[in-house]
């Protein structure tokens, strides 16, 4: 799509430019022609720059005097009759103008030349985002912080101005246009090399499936990150090739599965998140009969990761539009749900989950389950981040906030590969593995180590990818050595190398390493600052390979061992 701004500017500008010519030519042509006289009283006709140069600031009402010489009566009188033609001639441009700028037609023109220009500046990768909401918001403050450029397209002109009043650093880009037309795609450099990904978190499955397969038409080779929640949606989207498939009710569902049935390996996901390796009294899930409020789509989701771990589970279908409707209500707990619930066996049951897409409801069936049954373990389906507060105080022992689920898991497969890689990985173990490597961290390092991603590339690890260019043999364990003491180990434990397309998962750390080695680290932040000193500086480097502090230079002349 070319821009279109010029082309109505100059189709809307053609009558008033031909009746200003008009005018300016009519009074410059009876200036040319009407006898005047010099300062001599001798006979005089106005050139033609003269004649202009007077009817310029005559027509604008600037109004410099009679020029070059006193006017006649005659030419008084002609430009008398000028100043009306040309004057109404030069307001009718004006007032074309004002409406030309107040055109939104042309404002949208001039905002998508823009936009576009923005855009093909972008020369390192960047990420298409659909949808400014609260997810969106989130996942865009956490790659800006990344230094990860992103473009987003949405449809309400408000969000776009609400997005440009958020700052970026570095800006993003933005439009208010319809995610599902191909041209703005195209704007917006989805057919670059540098662009990355498409994600589409829309809540409408239809739409983020036409947004994927309009992608995929226009770039074969682009990622695109799209939320599913059915699996008609979601056979469809595996069969156009999509791999990054996100359905938090399913995330839901499978993380209390393995919360019950592999605890270790939970916390380990939990901690890619911003968990501690630690699991805390009141998250574990307890063993029993299960109430789940809520049969849709989570609740689809639940009761088949619930039966494989086990559990016994009550249903009870809550569908949040109809009960408002019936009860013109939010609040969950009159006395027909509450008899409802001691039909559902609330009394002897172990845990509740709320899991309709009303965060009113949720919260009034746990507050009311608790009425009933003090000792339930409650869990609770949080549909925005704006009510986060309002969960907090209500004391449920458990939330899951979708928003939240989506940022982070579209997050972690942008910013950060290898923990997503980790996490599918991890899953795959059982849970004395996921124990024995929860306790070498916590032993190593503590309960709440940092994360961190390193790619072994001349740009990222300078001193190090020299040397092993060069052949040098270099092992993990080399880089956990201290820079202080290299007999010791700074808090360093690796989680996972990516070699090419192998993987090795908990590596030995007598692993050779190799150029363009990809790590996942757990360290605290004295040991990972140590680190990359170490693989970036040739002195720190041969210091923890040799026990030696190598000279360098003019000293080394002087030096017993050069």
């Amino acid at each position: 799509m070319q821009s279109n701004s010029a082309w109505i500017i100059i189709r809307r500008m053609r009558i008033p430019f031909l009746v200003i010519i008009i005018t300016f030519s009519i009074s410059i042509l009876g200036l040319m022609l009407i006898e005047g006289k010099d300062a001599n009283g001798n006979p005089y006709h106005m050139n033609f720059f003269d004649a202009f140069y007077f009817v310029s600031y005559m027509a604008t009402t600037i109004g410099f005097g009679e020029t070059p010489y006193e006017f006649t009566y005659p030419q008084r009188m002609w430009v008398s009759a000028s100043i009306y033609l040309t004057v109404v001639g030069w307001f009718y441009g004006i007032g074309t103008i004002i409406a030309l700028i107040q055109d939104k037609k042309l404002a949208r023109e001039i905002a998508i030349t823009k936009y576009r220009n923005k855009v093909e500046a972008l020369t390192e990768e960047f990420i298409i985002i659909l949808g400014y909401n609260n997810v969106t918001k989130n996942i865009i403050h956490r790659l800006n912080e990344e230094g990860i450029r992103v473009v987003v397209i949405d449809k309400n002109e408000e969000k776009v101005n609400e997005l440009e009043l958020e700052s970026f650093n570095p800006e993003v880009p933005a439009i208010a246009a319809e995610a599902t037309d191909p041209n703005i795609l195209k704007i917006s450099g989805i057919h670059k090399k540098n662009c990355r990904a498409v994600i589409a978190l829309f809540e409408d499955d239809a739409k983020n499936a036409k947004v994927a397969l309009l992608s995929k038409l226009l770039n074969k080779k682009v990622n695109v990150i799209v939320k599913s929640t059915t699996k008609e949606h979601t056979e469809h989207l595996q069969n156009i090739g999509i791999k990054h498939i996100e359905n938090p009710f399913k995330i839901i569902s499978k993380r209390i599965y393995i919360a019950l049935t592999k605890p270790h390996i939970w916390v380990l996901e939990m901690w890619v998140f911003g968990h501690i390796l630690k699991i805390k009294k009141r998250e574990v899930l307890p063993y029993g009969k299960y109430i789940i409020c809520g049969y849709g789509r989570m609740g689809h989701a639940l009761e088949y990761w619930l039966k494989k771990a086990g559990i016994e589970t009550v249903f009870i279908d809550i569908v949040s539009e109809r009960y408002q409707q019936e009860k013109q209500s939010s609040i969950y707990g009159d006395a027909e749900d509450i008899e409802t619930l001691l039909k559902a066996g609330i009394k002897e049951a172990n845990a509740i989950i709320a899991a309709t897409k009303d965060d009113l409801i949720n919260l009034t069936i746990l507050s009311t389950a608790k009425k009933l049954n003090p000792n339930i373990y409650t869990i609770a389906r949080e549909n925005s981040l704006d009510d986060v507060s309002i969960f907090k105080a209500a004391r449920i022992d458990k939330v899951y906030i979708l928003e939240q689920i989506l940022a982070d898991i579209t997050f972690n497969f942008i910013a950060r590969p290898l923990a997503n890689r980790f996490i599918k990985l991890i899953r795959l173990q059982d849970d004395e593995w996921g124990k024995k490597v929860v306790d070498i961290v916590k032993k190593t390092i503590g309960e709440n180590p940092i994360l961190s991603e390193m790619k072994l590339t001349r740009d990222n690890a300078y001193a190090l990818y020299e040397e092993l260019e060069k052949g040098k043999d270099i092992r993990l364990y080399h880089l956990k050595s201290s820079r202080e003491d290299y007999t010791k180990s700074t808090k360093i434990v690796f989680l996972l190398l990516k070699r090419k397309n192998k993987i090795y998962l908990m590596p030995d750390e007598n692993l050779k390493i190799e150029p363009e080695d990809e790590l996942l680290i757990a360290s605290d932040n004295e040991s990972i600052e140590d680190l990359e000193y170490i693989v970036n500086n040739y002195y720190e480097l041969n210091y923890i390979l040799t026990g030696k502090e190598k000279i360098f230079g003019i000293y080394s002349l002087f030096s017993k061992e050069s």
